[in-house]
């Protein structure tokens, strides 16, 4: 009898792995990318739906706004109770759940004929469904699967969401042109249940689940899964009241409000209808936000890399800098067609778009130790707050001034108060820098 064989009595998963040399932390990665992108490409798809929906039912933009603002304050705040969740009942579980609210309030809305219908739909169900599988899930993944190459692995997984939207806009865009806006739904709704079998085959919550310790960890780590915790509500709140007595907390959440704000509460919601009023075909328009995603795998990917090499303080710092400046300049670059300008800022922007992530998830981590994927979930839900804000925020200007200009350009300036923010966190412990 082995020293694992009371732990784990050797599950038959585990032997391929170990025959093949491959580590399973690596077959949990791909489900988890694979889960991701379909999270990302259905939390992108209010931008595809806007101008049909404004054309079929006669509602503002603030209106169909509304409801992407739900979905995003949802998208963050479910996040650090999934986090806590996923200690409780286990990721695999959490997952197939999300995905099933996803192709439920997707399904649900080819039916509506009220906005409030929409806001049910797109804003609580795919809202509730999509912040569970957010990025507290790379947090959960990465902290409890690898010991080496943690930030290259979070800014892979986060490169998913980049992907996901690569993936999904230009088709959706197509299939909502070409054949409306509920077909595009019906296919999200689709996709949504396609994931759930990878999920359940595939997906386990701790590496002592198939007998193995996290991929990089010393030798003589314990095979052993953490005891189960209870309470995944109260937990994730006492984590909050702890976290939020210290500066490195505000000050992470303070810049990651602005992240999202710049990211998914203006560029991913109102980009396509802001290119549309300038004359540009929407789906050129679902295009070029497809081609941010490009760039955004290269970014974020790199920024994995320079995050388990630099001081992510400092990254941060750089990264909402150079976002303030490329968003002032959008509003001169905007017209009918993709001129050489407005590609240039589409790759700077995609680059930039989530490199973000990996340096704050790192930073979470270094502060808060076993409740960064917690803390982390709180900062998300700050991000998604940020990115509510702006989603509305954004719709109320163009229906006010007929354009988005002063909305690109006070998202431009928020990002340059982030940057300050971020070089302004503490420095982590010493001992956490090399965690």
């Amino acid at each position: 009898m082995t020293l694992s064989s009371p732990v784990r009595p050797g599950p038959p998963p585990a032997a391929p792995g170990r025959r093949t040399g491959i580590h399973r932390a690596w077959y949990v990665a791909g489900v988890a990318f694979v889960a991701i992108i379909g999270a990302a490409g259905f939390r992108a798809t209010p931008g595809v739906l806007i101008t049909p929906l404004e054309e079929e039912f006669g509602w503002s933009r603030a209106t169909i706004s509304s409801a992407v603002s739900v979905n995003l304050v949802l998208f963050g705040l479910t996040a650090p109770f999934a986090a806590a969740l996923m200690d409780r009942l286990g990721m695999r579980r959490v997952v197939t759940v999300a995905l099933v609210l996803v192709a439920l309030g997707s399904g649900l809305t080819v039916f509506m004929s009220a906005s409030w219908q929409l806001v049910l739909g797109w804003g609580f169900l795919v809202g509730l469904g999509t912040g569970s599988m957010a990025l507290v899930f790379v947090a959960t993944v990465t902290g409890r699967w690898f010991v080496r190459h943690r930030g290259m692995v979070t800014g892979v997984l986060t490169a998913a969401g980049a992907t996901g939207q690569l993936i999904f806009l230009p088709v959706l865009a197509v299939l909502a042109q070409q054949y409306g806006w509920r077909v595009a739904a019906l296919t999200v709704a689709g996709a949504a249940l396609a994931v759930v079998p990878l999920v359940l085959l595939l997906l386990r919550d701790h590496p002592a689940d198939v007998g193995v310790t996290a991929y990089g960890a010393p030798e003589g780590t314990p095979v052993a899964a953490p005891p189960v915790t209870r309470g995944a509500a109260g937990r994730a709140l006492r984590v909050l009241r702890e976290a939020a007595g210290t500066k490195a907390f505000w000050l992470l959440v303070g810049g990651f409000a602005v992240c999202g704000a710049s990211t998914n509460g203006l560029i991913a919601t109102h980009f396509i209808p802001a290119a549309h009023d300038h004359g540009m075909v929407e789906t050129t328009a679902a295009g070029l936000l497809a081609l941010i995603g490009l760039f955004d795998i290269v970014g974020t990917i790199a920024s994995g890399w320079l995050t388990d090499r630099f001081d992510s303080r400092a990254l941060l710092g750089a990264y909402y800098a150079l976002r303030g400046l490329s968003l002032i300049i959008l509003p001169s670059l905007i017209a009918a067609s993709p001129r050489p300008s407005m590609l240039v800022f589409i790759v700077f922007y995609g680059l930039d778009w989530v490199a973000t992530v990996p340096p704050t998830i790192a930073l979470c981590r270094q502060h808060f130790g076993a409740d960064g994927p917690i803390v982390f979930g709180w900062v998300f839900a700050s991000h998604q707050v940020g990115a509510a804000v702006a989603a509305t925020g954004a719709g109320l200007v163009r229906d006010l001034r007929g354009d988005y200009s002063l909305a690109f350009l006070a998202a431009g300036l928020l990002c340059l108060f982030a940057a300050v923010m971020s070089v302004r966190i503490p420095r982590p412990p010493v001992a956490a820098l090399s965690a």
